[in-house]
């Protein structure tokens, strides 16, 4: 699998990142079968929250034997530095780890929640102590929405966040206002070599009141494998800067993205282009969250 380097952080990270959301609600067995099959596919990048259903707990079981081999990740959703300091502990005896790579503010999407982190006794105030007793090797920030890339902006302004994960797809860069907000933030980024990796590359759009969720992502996703590959294709060939994009949260979705991955390097992002432009009912995931 292709590795990019993690912005100042130096980890050569798979381009594909383990979306561990997928492991929320299944039990161990599959969950072992799920992180298994990452690693067979050369994944070493493995990104997870306490806010993830039981997805730590499950991952824990696997870090006496693999933790000295993968990049590990996890988030905080609290907003204020205590909270955020008993969900990094809490975090690290669910995973059975002394310490993580890296410590996420986890669904920063609009300025309001970035004043609420970075203001006297915020979240960051909890992460940025984790970094300092060992807990936490680098601090990153994440959101959704379509004002995600701006609001990552103004972050990397207020503070040197390590990394950035931000939703970047073929349909949300399509827009023009987007695209801006999301060359405006790559440019930030770079100023300070920090790591600017992507979610949602394979979301199709909102689930409709009336089909049947077949998957446990609370987006509809892209599943047809020409599709998948051209989603991919087209972010990584875009965006050489952009260190990686985190996998779909549905275990049966990831060897779809592997296979994509693998296929990227012989599709231009304009072939790619021509795939996605013809997939019907494409649309931004935002337009409904159920958080």
């Amino acid at each position: 699998m292709q590795t990019r380097r993690l912005g100042r952080i130096g980890h050569d990270s798979s381009v594909l990142i383990y979306g561990a959301a997928s492991l929320a609600e299944v039990d161990q067995d599959r969950a072992d079968a799920s992180v298994q099959e990452a690693l067979d596919a050369g994944i070493n990048h493995f990104d997870v929250a306490r806010g993830y259903g039981e997805a730590e707990l499950r991952l824990g079981p696997w870090m006496p034997r693999i933790r000295d081999d993968i990049f590990l990740a996890t988030k905080t959703g609290e907003r204020t530095a205590e909270g955020a300091w008993r969900e990094v502990n809490e975090s690290l005896d669910r995973l059975q780890t002394d310490h993580v790579d890296l410590i996420q503010l986890h669904a920063v999407c609009d300025l309001a929640e970035l004043d609420l982190l970075t203001a006297k006794g915020g979240g960051l105030e909890g992460v940025v102590r984790a970094r300092e007793e060992g807990l936490a090797g680098a601090i990153g920030i994440t959101g959704h929405t379509h004002a995600a890339p701006g609001v990552h902006t103004e972050a990397l302004r207020r503070f040197d966040f390590d990394s950035v994960l931000t939703p970047v797809s073929y349909r949300l860069a399509t827009d023009a206002a987007y695209r801006h907000d999301l060359d405006e933030l790559f440019a930030a980024a770079a100023r300070s070599d920090a790591a600017v990796m992507g979610i949602k590359a394979i979301a199709r759009r909102n689930w409709s009141d009336d089909e049947p969720r077949r998957y446990d992502t609370w987006y509809l996703p892209l599943d047809r494998q020409r599709e998948v590959t051209a989603a991919v294709a087209w972010v990584l060939g875009t965006f050489p800067q952009l260190t990686g994009i985190a996998t779909a949260g549905e275990t049966r979705l990831l060897r779809a993205m592997v296979e994509a991955e693998q296929a990227s390097t012989h599709i231009t992002p304009s072939e790619a282009a021509e795939v996605l432009d013809r997939v019907g009912d494409y649309s931004s995931p935002f337009v409904s969250m159920p958080f």
